[in-house]
């Protein structure tokens, strides 16, 4: 199975496209993100196989660390694989570990074994039945691309007809796909196009793809460098350096995108995990054709690293966190963000501000709009607000949250909560634009409206 994956037609797809631009970040940027992707990795927590992947594919491989996160990573999927994992956990599991020389057909540990392979198919059967029968996946169109590319860098079957799927959907200008579904779908495609050899297929794969890239360089000169916002630029721009032969002969401005990068501070680790492959001149394509053994001994910044800073008191690791996404899984027809409710640290005191918030249901059961306005500290995070106000009335502002691996996330207000089996998720807007950034980096401004709308994806 593995020797498939390294088949020539994967092989010929990614030579002279990956990295063929010329932009790799300094050394000192990567070193810092290596750190804070080292630095997230906690023994309370459920193992992030984007870090894994992100380490992996940036070299960063000699740590204690990473042994560490590989060891947690296949304790984990014979734990949660066959019952509590969700599509896209499934297929990002398998490129951490497809990333780490490891058979996905074959993960030992605790004394247990697990075909990843094998419950990653039976998910995409079931995708694929739901797309056959409604038009629509029974996840979201990332996930199914997530599973897509999972499935072909295994040299694994099942893909073919999702690839299909997938380049039509994309192609549809119904669809309106965020750009975080659309680049996922792009780096699958583009797997899918170097096993294809049947002409009709290879060029609808091809149509899509120059759909894709030129229409992200398109966005990029419109948005001075901006591809969606700023947590959407790590696979975007894995998708341009790795399929530069679909939007020749136009070329790519790499230093422009860069430079946006460059501009912005990141520290959640999805968002570094994503990001960090396309600042090394790599993509999430060339997750099964690593040389594991070459890059443990050069391994940059994180080789002589100490034992991994691990709170080895009241262990507990649970289900691993969704897939890419928040609540609405991110993707498809819900908005293209970093979770649009991600928690983060409490601020500093400072001088108060009002804002005002609101919460909308006009969609199920009985329907509700309720406002309020709470004063917080200045600098304060939307996170704090919505603590504030549920603070002042619980009995109306009340709100539930959970873990994933974009930090938590907002699954319930005013006691309705999210549920992907319908597809709903709360929202947040201020005004009538969608917020890009999620609740634990938001900072709202002083007279700033607020809402939180229950949705649909």
């Amino acid at each position: 199975m593995l020797g498939a994956a390294f088949g020539i037609g994967v092989l010929l797809a990614l030579a002279g496209s990956t990295a063929a631009h010329s932009c790799v970040a300094p050394h000192q940027l990567v070193s810092k993100m290596l750190q804070r992707l080292e630095d997230s990795v906690k023994a309370d927590e459920p193992p992030n196989p984007s870090v894994l992947l992100a380490m992996n594919l940036a070299g960063a491989t000699g740590s204690n660390t990473h042994e560490w996160l590989l060891q947690q990573i296949q304790e984990e999927a014979v734990k949660t694989a066959q019952k509590d994992m969700t599509l896209g956990d499934v297929a990002l599991y398998v490129l951490a570990l497809l990333s780490s020389c490891q058979n996905p057909q074959h993960i030992q540990a605790l004394g247990q074994t697990v075909d990843l392979l094998r419950v990653l198919q039976r998910k995409m059967d079931e995708e694929m039945a739901s797309l056959e029968a409604e038009g629509t996946p029974k996840t979201t169109l990332y996930s199914v691309s997530l599973d897509t590319l999972g499935l072909c860098l295994a040299g694994a079957g099942g893909y073919q007809g999702a690839s299909v799927v997938l380049a039509k959907k994309v192609l549809n200008p119904k669809s309106q796909l965020s750009v975080d579904t659309r680049a996922m779908a792009a780096l699958a495609l583009a797997c899918a196009y170097g096993y294809t050899d049947l002409h009709d297929v290879r060029d609808l794969l091809q149509e899509a793809l120059s759909t894709v890239t030129n229409d992200f360089l398109n966005e990029q000169e419109k948005g001075d460098g901006m591809i969606g916002n700023i947590y959407s630029m790590g696979l975007a721009l894995q998708v341009l350096g790795a399929t530069e032969k679909f939007y020749a002969p136009r070329e790519w401005d790499c230093a422009q995108a860069f430079s946006v990068v460059y501009s912005h501070d990141y520290n959640l680790p999805m968002a570094i995990a994503q990001v960090l492959p396309a600042l090394v001149g790599k993509s999430y394509l060339e997750a099964a054709g690593l040389d594991c053994a070459a890059s443990a001994s050069v391994s940059p910044s994180l080789q002589s690293s100490p034992s991994p800073k691990l709170d080895t008191t009241g262990v507990h690791r649970g289900m691993a966190a969704p897939a890419r996404s928040p609540s609405g899984p991110r993707g498809d027809d819900a908005p293209a963000l970093c979770p649009w409710h991600c928690a983060g640290p409490s601020p500093l005191s400072a001088a108060p501000i009002t804002v005002h918030y609101s919460i909308i249901n006009k969609l199920q059961g009985k329907h509700f709009t309720y406002t309020t306005s709470v004063q917080v500290p200045a600098g304060s995070t939307l996170l704090e607000v919505l603590r504030a106000a549920a603070a002042e009335k619980p009995d109306i502002f009340s709100f539930q949250m959970e873990q994933t691996s974009w930090g938590p996330m907002v699954v319930s207000i005013h006691g309705l909560a999210a549920n992907p089996a319908d597809k709903t998720y709360w929202q947040f807007l201020s005004g009538t634009n969608a917020l890009q950034e999620g609740v634990g980096t938001y900072k709202p401004q002083n007279g700033e409206h607020i809402q939180a709308v229950f949705s649909t994806y």
